[in-house]
């Protein structure tokens, strides 16, 4: 199949999951034999902070207009244009693919539960409930009952496709393990209480131990207990040495995805791909991904994470790293979104 992409970034990860998301798909993809386009809009915050080497497949534009007419062979071509959430002028986009692609056309939702949230109340800036119906297809990176939710505003066909990792780059790194604890992701308003709780809480409480929280955008405000390191950006490359040099990562959820459920983050499967023990906060279908405690580990409170640090024999740490390491090599990465993806495409004829 020939396949374009318009999606947020491809060419920087800074302070977003889709690059790595969109990475780790089209490298399925390709791997399956299909040739794929993306299309970035030209943005000064990821011109100034790319990640990505050389990739043949990436495309810049300036404005949807431009796109539509720049590479309007391209798109009219193809079997299947794929659309993704904070794409701006998506209704242009739309309305211009409409009248000229050929092929299937799919949102592609990598932002469901907050999508669905702003849907409710008509503020999405992204998507509106007139243009939800329009597509022929509709990803959701959330499952469950968000898919009953996505028909009711209008979705004729969502279906799940989740996030995944890239196995050749997130694997174990033999590196020194520095720190007992790190936690990888963009500050969110929504996620620094549970960060204070279960990182900088039991930080503050276990002197000895060591902490790391590596991410942008984090307020000056914000007071870092003396055994934390705030590390401002991890590129991608360097995301599998980072999760090796932990004894156990935190994995920390939207409150929106949290209330929702059925929804993993990209983090979540890099840093099991790596071996590292994960420790999460709870949220309903985290078990459909893992094995609770066999393969994850639940904190509500800074003292489950002390439990956890402290009191776990290295060989249960290690087993229950390997175990959701190969959880992960058996259903979540990219080259089994492709096979999933091109499950959809054929069901849907």
């Amino acid at each position: 199949m020939k396949i374009s992409m318009i999606g947020l970034s491809l060419s920087s990860s800074w302070g977003n999951g889709h690059a790595t998301t969109y990475r780790s798909l089209i490298k399925g993809l390709l791997a399956h034999g299909h040739t794929v386009d993306f299309y970035e809009r030209e943005e000064p915050w990821y011109a100034a902070h790319r990640d990505l080497p050389d990739c043949d497949a990436l495309h810049f534009y300036s404005n949807a207009d431009a796109l539509l007419h720049d590479w309007r062979n391209s798109l009219s071509s193809a079997d299947l244009v794929m659309i993704g959430s904070y794409v701006r002028e998506t209704p242009r986009l739309l309305e211009g693919l409409k009248r000229n692609a050929q092929g299937v056309l799919a949102f592609y939702d990598i932002d469901t539960p907050v999508t669905v949230a702003q849907l409710r109340n008509d503020r999405c800036e992204y998507l509106s409930r007139d243009i939800v119906p329009e597509f022929d297809l509709y990803l959701s990176f959330s499952g469950g009952t968000v898919l009953d939710e996505l028909k009711s505003l209008g979705a004729s066909r969502p279906v799940p496709l989740y996030c995944s990792v890239d196995p050749d780059v997130h694997m174990p790194k033999d590196v020194p393990r520095d720190d007992d604890l790190g936690y990888l992701g963009t500050y969110s308003a929504d996620r620094q209480a549970p960060l204070t709780e279960l990182l900088l809480e039991p930080a503050a409480q276990w002197a000895d131990g060591r902490f790391t929280v590596a991410g942008p955008q984090y307020p000056e405000t914000v007071e870092w207990p003396s055994n934390v390191r705030h590390v401002s950006h991890v590129p991608p490359g360097e995301h599998a040495s980072f999760y090796c040099s932990q004894r156990f990562t935190l994995n920390l959820t939207r409150s929106d995805m949290r209330q929702m459920g059925y929804s993993p983050s990209v983090r979540l499967f890099e840093a099991a791909c790596c071996g590292t023990p994960i420790i999460s906060d709870y949220w309903v279908g985290l078990d459909s991904f893992f094995d609770l405690e066999n393969e994850i580990l639940i904190a509500d409170r800074s003292a489950d994470v002390l439990k956890h640090v402290r009191h776990i024999s290295e060989e249960e740490r290690e087993s229950i790293g390997a175990a959701a390491r190969r959880r992960v090599l058996a259903q979540h990465t990219g080259e089994r979104r492709a096979r999933e993806l091109e499950s959809y495409l054929e069901a849907y004829g």
